[in-house]
């Protein structure tokens, strides 16, 4: 399974919800509603699930502020490409607003309009500057970021306060038991909690986030700088010799596991770190014997500083809609009452200042360090090209289950960079 099918379904639990203010439709073969009639105040908004829980407080927000009525179509994940695809491709479409894994937009920027005025000054400010970049396609922002999310550290802090393992830390590796900021910190510390039927940490060989999230922590583009193919450059083979390094302090099997994995080994107490979506935090069972104890940190630095890989969903009017004025006060309204997303199911914004109002409350620890993240100096979106998923799930995952089950990490980047350059002819 992808990554971002996967984020999409952890986050919305595949469940489709109604709401009073919309209708909504269930499934890749549900029915599609008609673009809204030109100088309508009602617009028809493409979301998955996840993104229809997001945006259900600020539609209802929209209609009170702007006059503006929502009407919801929802499609799971796997069927949103394709129903785009189609859509754009015959120029009749049956939305006015589209909610964009950010992977998508190269695929569809020539169908978008620009919404430049959405990003006034004050704005792109307050959005987080690798987003502001992703925005930004040919010289017009074409997508407004609604929500994002980034990886950081989740950490046992009953474990780490306890006083004989910070005695017996201090003693064998020389300086003080905390939630680790360096590689050789992680290391040092995901060693030492290998003991006694746990792990120190989790490797995740079949996806391809975290392993990218450390070529930014070494210093270097991701897999591609413009469009020459740099994923055998020396950057990416320290992050991935990094990445295998850890595999002695967690459980077997690495090369299968995957978020719902590492989720798992977490929550059910036999891992003492993950590196892991921040709105996990906030997802941890009640039940879960890890539930009260967990800290958060922010993603780990390397020789560049702190890096992730951000995964924000852009709104988009498509150039075909007929009602571009109602489709734009609503995508207006998304970035006025941004925050109303933290109070969703899945949890998330997308402004600074939308984290920064919740981050010192009870409950949303999590939101300081993935600001932290947000903002760290090698944090980097993936690279814009259309062929960007089938590199990912022909190339670097199958890599990466190789590396992590012993294979040699320089023969198996060099034949990685074959692989691009010849899927990029």
């Amino acid at each position: 399974m992808s990554t971002r099918k996967y984020i999409s379904r952890l986050a919305i639990g595949g469940i489709c919800t109604a709401v009073a203010l919309a209708a909504s439709a269930c499934g890749a073969g549900a029915p599609a509603s008609t673009s809204g009639t030109a100088g309508t105040n009602t617009v028809n908004v493409l979301v998955e699930a996840g993104g229809h829980a997001e945006l259900t407080g600020v539609a209802e927000q929209c209609k009170k502020d702007a006059g503006v009525d929502v009407n919801f179509v929802e499609l799971p994940y796997d069927g949103m490409f394709n129903r785009l695809s189609s859509e754009f491709s015959s120029g009749n479409v049956s939305f006015d607003v589209a909610a964009l894994d950010s992977v998508w937009l190269p695929s569809f920027k020539d169908a978008l309009q620009p919404i430049d005025e959405i990003f006034t000054d004050e704005a792109k400010k307050d959005i987080f500057p690798a987003l502001v970049k992703e925005a930004n396609v040919d010289g017009h922002f074409i997508g407004l970021p609604a929500w994002t999310n980034a990886e950081i550290i989740l950490y046992r802090k009953d474990l780490f306060e306890d006083a004989k393992n910070k005695a017996d830390f201090q003693a064998k590796y020389g300086y003080e038991l905390a939630a680790p900021t360096t590689w050789k910190q992680y290391q040092d510390i995901s060693e030492f909690f290998t003991k006694d039927g746990m792990y120190g940490t989790d490797v995740k060989g079949g996806v391809e986030t975290e392993w990218l999230a450390h070529v930014l922590q070494a210093g270097s583009p991701m897999v591609l700088d413009g469009d020459k193919v740099v994923i055998d450059n020396a950057a990416h083979k320290e992050a991935l010799d990094f990445y295998v390094s850890l595999t002695k302090s967690a459980p077997s099997g690495a090369a299968q596991v995957d978020w719902a994995a590492a989720q798992n080994l977490f929550n059910q107490g036999q891992t003492a770190m993950t590196r892991f979506w921040a709105h996990a935090y906030r997802q941890i069972p009640k039940d879960s014997p890890v539930a009260g104890k967990v800290g958060t940190a922010p993603m780990i630095a390397g020789s560049a500083g702190i890096g992730g890989v951000p995964g924000p969903w852009y709104l988009t009017v498509p150039k075909a809609t007929k009602n571009t004025e109602a489709a734009k006060k609503f995508v207006q309204c998304a970035y006025d009452h941004n925050s109303l997303g933290v109070e969703s199911s899945l949890g998330l914004a997308s402004r600074i200042s939308a984290f920064e109002k919740y981050q010192d409350k009870e409950g949303y620890e999590s939101f300081g360090p993935l600001i932290e993240t947000l903002n760290g100096e090698a944090t980097a979106t993936r690279p814009a090209t259309e062929k960007w998923q089938q590199i990912v799930d022909t190339v670097l995952v199958p890599m990466l289950q190789k590396a992590v089950a012993g294979g040699d990490s320089a023969t198996l980047l060099a034949d990685a960079k074959k692989q691009i350059e010849d899927l990029l002819k």
